[in-house]
């Protein structure tokens, strides 16, 4: 087993995360490559383990050292925070506030080097907010517990990654955010995340914002030359073999060909429309920029089938793969 631990957050509780979390964890594949130890509610695991149907020795433990990995065993550091009655698929504050401090007990826990990764199940937005913390999102609230100014999301499948350069704002909003130096910060965060992962010289195309990409002003206002185009030329005077801007949809023909291994997408509908097309069973989603390495199940908490013993745990145990390979490569910063 790896000597590599890893802190997995439990989500939303009314969601399916304890359901994916339960199956991944105790998948022997994941047992061989690091050391889960969850982050949430024993009680809440144990009865996501009856409704799976799984014989889950589910034990709460204190410290991450107090791990202990036999057959069956689920370590959880328990903060014991929903009540017994917590009903599955519905939206919950009691839940969102406990999302939010599985979130915070794993930051911590990373940021003083107990775990070597955090790898997060789905938390609900509206739960969040309910109970007082408004965050858009993980990433956002990661970055402010970790002290990070910016960080970038990306999404990987085995065909294709994209990093966003924009993501939880509104599309008009996100073209007046977009500038050359963000453009080029975001490419040089995704190199040195591909370089980490284990991908040494990187090919990165990068999105344009209209269609053809602009085609020489014919569409929009100029804004791939007064945007992109420099950070795209910035990024390239660094080294980073970084393409564009390009039309999106021939760019990502061309990376699920094979053709890029990186994807920039100028704001969220962009790069994830392709990637939950492609199906999100064995997608991730990475916080890039972060000082500790994120991944997360690139799906949401799934209400409507929470508690149903339906949900699929291939993305929760990919964003533990990816965790657990990142975290053997420490020396290139995430």
């Amino acid at each position: 087993m790896s000597t590599s631990y890893i802190a997995v957050t439990m989500g939303d509780g009314a969601g399916i995360g304890p359901e994916v979390i339960v199956s991944a964890v105790l998948d022997q594949g994941i047992l061989r490559e690091c050391r889960p130890v969850v982050i949430g509610d024993a009680l809440r695991l144990r009865q996501a383990a009856d409704i799976l149907g799984l014989e889950a020795d589910i034990q709460a433990i204190e410290n991450v050292e107090d791990a202990a990995y036999t057959p069956g065993r689920v370590n959880v550091i328990d903060l014991a925070l929903l009540p017994e009655d917590l009903p599955w698929g519905q939206l919950s504050p009691v839940a969102g506030h406990a999302a939010y401090e599985y979130i915070r007990v794993a930051s911590e826990l990373a940021m003083a080097g107990k775990v070597q990764a955090i790898c997060t199940a789905p938390l609900n937005k509206e739960a969040l907010h309910s109970a007082g913390h408004v965050f858009p999102g993980h990433t956002e609230l990661l970055a402010q517990l970790t002290g990070t100014e910016e960080v970038s999301m990306m999404l990987s499948t085995p065909k294709i990654r994209v990093i966003h350069v924009t993501t939880h704002i509104g599309l008009v909003d996100a073209i007046r955010k977009i500038n050359p130096d963000l453009v080029e910060r975001t490419i040089r965060r995704g190199h040195e995340a591909l370089v980490r992962a284990g991908i040494p010289s990187p090919k990165i195309g990068v999105c344009a914002i209209n269609p053809h990409a602009g085609e020489n002003g014919l569409f929009g206002q100029g804004e791939e030359a007064e945007k992109i185009e420099p950070g795209v030329k910035a990024a390239q005077a660094e080294g980073i073999n970084a393409v564009g801007p390009l039309p999106a949809d021939t760019l990502f023909f061309l990376a699920g060909r094979g053709d890029y291994d990186l994807v920039v997408a100028m704001y969220h509908d962009q790069g994830h429309g392709p990637v939950k097309v492609l199906g999100i069973e064995a997608g991730v989603n990475i916080t890039v920029g972060l000082p500790v390495i994120r991944t997360s199940v690139d799906h949401g908490t799934a209400f409507d089938i929470a508690g149903k013993a339906i949900a699929d745990s291939r993305s929760m145990v990919e964003a533990l793969h990816q965790a657990a390979e990142m975290a053997t490569r420490p020396s290139v910063a995430v």
